[in-house]
């Protein structure tokens, strides 16, 4: 493995980068920029976007038919789905390539057919983790006890904020703020505006560094008496 802070050294030889810089339009957009005018042009890119869709960058990289995205679950050395997905301009080659790579580095390779905000995996995890957030948002109950609730009931490992732990809650923050000025919501804007004051602004971003809605290395949630 090497590291470099040049990007024109960093992928003057690669076959394929994949991209996963944060949830925001605008920094995806000029990272793209800068990397079409880097990379060689057998270079495949691909996005590990969680949201958003490959055809909203495909101009910026100047290869919109060698762009597509993969998309990993987080822990994928346990959860090890690899979601592939184009865009109308993606070339069917690059489809078969990345299904093929995804297979080869031990992912279970899940084509999608059809660009879909979120893939599948976060058509459906999306809803979820803002659902729960708004039970907190709005006072409904708190974060542990809307945990506890969910994995009583449906016999999960894990509650909603349990996983924005692990997702990060700048990536939460990132979305829920996105949605708020795409949408003019004021719940979502109530929801970004509570991530950042309370976690975000306190260095609290989650599982990395420690303290999110759990603090960490021995969160609450998997104590034996967390679901009495």
């Amino acid at each position: 493995m090497s590291f470099y802070s040049d990007l024109e050294k960093a992928v003057e030889d690669a076959d394929l980068v994949i991209e996963a810089v944060p949830e925001v339009v605008k920094i995806k957009t000029e990272f793209y920029e800068k990397l079409g005018s880097a990379a060689p042009a057998k270079t495949i890119f691909a996005t590990n976007s969680s949201t958003l869709l490959p055809s909203q960058f495909a101009e910026a990289t100047g290869r919109p038919e060698k762009f597509l995205a993969l998309h990993f679950a987080n822990e994928i050395w346990t959860n090890n789905t690899a979601e592939v997905m184009g865009h109308p301009g993606t070339e069917k080659n690059v489809f078969e390539d990345l299904l093929k790579f995804a297979e080869a580095i031990g992912m279970v390779a899940l084509p999608l057919y059809k660009e879909q905000p979120g893939y599948i995996l976060n058509s459906l995890l999306v809803p979820f983790l803002e659902a729960g957030q708004m039970l907190l948002v709005n006072d409904v109950s708190d974060a542990h006890t809307i945990d506890k609730t969910w994995m009583i009931a449906t016999g999960a490992p894990k509650g909603p904020f349990a996983i924005l732990d692990i997702v990060g809650i700048t990536t939460a923050y990132n979305i829920s703020n996105a949605k708020a000025e795409a949408t003019g919501s004021p719940e979502f804007a109530k929801l970004a505006s509570m991530l950042k004051t309370e976690f975000i602004d306190k260095g609290k971003l989650g599982r990395e560094t420690g303290e999110g809605f759990y603090t960490y290395p021995n969160p609450a949630y998997e104590d034996p008496d967390f679901l009495k």
